[in-house]
């Protein structure tokens, strides 16, 4: 009899934002008539900008066309924005990144979940606890609840931070701004990692989907702004928060070229060229509509109307942290993130929380308990609704 990927099982049984949707489900059958407000998933409310959705008009017209039809795409993506990303999102913060190192995708979440097939399963991979759930349950997919996974506990007592890991670790995930707590970290601390990965010959798995709501300009946006980091790191990026691409799908990852490790024969191989092998053989592309859409982001009118967005939620952010430090709640993230990360007020645990939000303020969160057992206690709240349902959910939220 064929066999399955038993590694499977050891899954929770649900995808936490689907056990989230399932319990909405639920309440809005018993409650027909309630007025939800959704602070949960951190999906993006805002219309496309306009620079964007012209692009995509016009791409469309050409995709008519004999003459400027598109097919097959080439692996990396096309130059025309694999070139705008070096200048605007490098370059310009004095960041050497070639657009050899780029490869275009549909998503941080794929790629921060299929970067584990060019990398053994002997190797001991440390993630953060609490975390984004894909970069466990990935890893847990692949090589089992092995005790080749450890968790880096990030507490309140130590600003939701993780500690450099004892003994040997090879893979690490980061995520900064984080998701969930929305905190950050300086370039101090984000240079104790590097120095430690290069030490330990380690690779660090940089998620910066969120860069873009960083306001505090002594704070990085890149890894890559830390000195040796292309030898150590690779970095995700997407357009789904920034340009509200969430329906779209594109995003990036950066491999760079002196990233490489030792074969078991003593010879070095690059991590780029495993990647661009891999992206070859199980990815045709992201579609050249959606690369044109993309490429507009960095035209002038697009970047200000991608900063009109990013202020837009981050306005939404201070409220919510505000109306909740006022309450007397206490509150993490939120100043360089579009996620604020409060405490559990009278003792309650995370999904106890979201049931009392649900059923005495009509409001969704995301129970903290939900991206690994630090997370017990605390609860997640998203800036991604308007601005006026926002005002009104912290309303509900500050009189209940």
């Amino acid at each position: 009899m064929f066999k399955i990927n038993e590694n499977y099982l050891y899954l929770n049984d649900s995808y936490l934002f689907s056990k989230i949707a399932n319990k909405v489900e639920q309440f809005k059958f018993t409650n027909p008539g309630a007025d939800l407000i959704r602070l949960g998933i951190g999906d993006v409310t805002l219309p496309l900008p306009s620079s964007v959705i012209k692009a995509i008009h016009t791409s469309a017209e050409e995709m008519g066309s004999r003459e400027t039809f598109k097919g097959y795409g080439p692996d990396q993506g096309y130059s025309f924005l694999r070139d705008k990303i070096v200048e605007i999102d490098y370059l310009r913060r004095g960041v050497e990144i070639s657009p050899d190192e780029i490869f275009i995708s549909d998503g941080s979440k794929s790629d921060t979940g299929n970067i584990s097939d060019i990398l053994g399963e002997d190797n001991v991979v440390a993630i953060t606890n609490p975390v984004y759930p894909v970069y466990l349950d990935t890893t847990i997919m692949r090589i089992g609840p092995s005790n080749k996974i450890l968790l880096l506990e990030c507490e309140e007592n130590n600003g939701f931070l993780p500690q450099l890991p004892e003994g040997q670790v090879d893979i690490v995930y980061l995520c900064y701004p984080n998701n969930p707590t929305g905190t950050v970290m300086t370039k101090t601390e984000l240079k104790r990692w590097v120095d430690w990965a290069l030490e330990n010959e380690s690779l660090i798995l940089f998620d910066a989907a969120y860069e873009a709501y960083i306001q505090d300009e002594n704070i990085p946006k890149s890894i890559y702004e830390i000195e040796n980091a292309k030898q150590c790191a690779i970095e995700f990026r997407s357009f789904s928060k920034n340009a509200g691409f969430t329906g779209l799908r594109c995003s990036y990852t950066v491999v760079p070229k002196l990233l490489k490790t030792r074969l078991t024969n003593g010879s070095e191989i690059s991590l780029n060229n495993l990647w661009n092998r891999r992206q070859s053989t199980k990815f045709n592309g992201t579609p050249y509509i959606v690369q044109r859409a993309a490429e507009a982001t960095y035209t002038t009118e697009g970047q200000i109307e991608v900063r009109e967005l990013v202020s837009y939620y981050m306005k939404n952010a201070n409220i919510i942290r505000n109306g909740l430090i006022n309450k007397g709640w206490i509150v993490f993230g939120g100043e360089n993130s579009p996620y604020v990360w409060m405490k559990c007020p009278k003792g309650l645990n995370s999904w106890d929380f979201f049931d009392h939000l649900l059923n005495k303020c009509h409001i969704v969160g995301t129970p903290g308990v939900g991206f690994g057992s630090k997370g017990q206690g605390y609860f997640r709240l998203t800036a991604f609704n308007s601005l006026e349902k926002t005002i009104e959910a912290v309303e509900r939220i500050t009189t209940y």
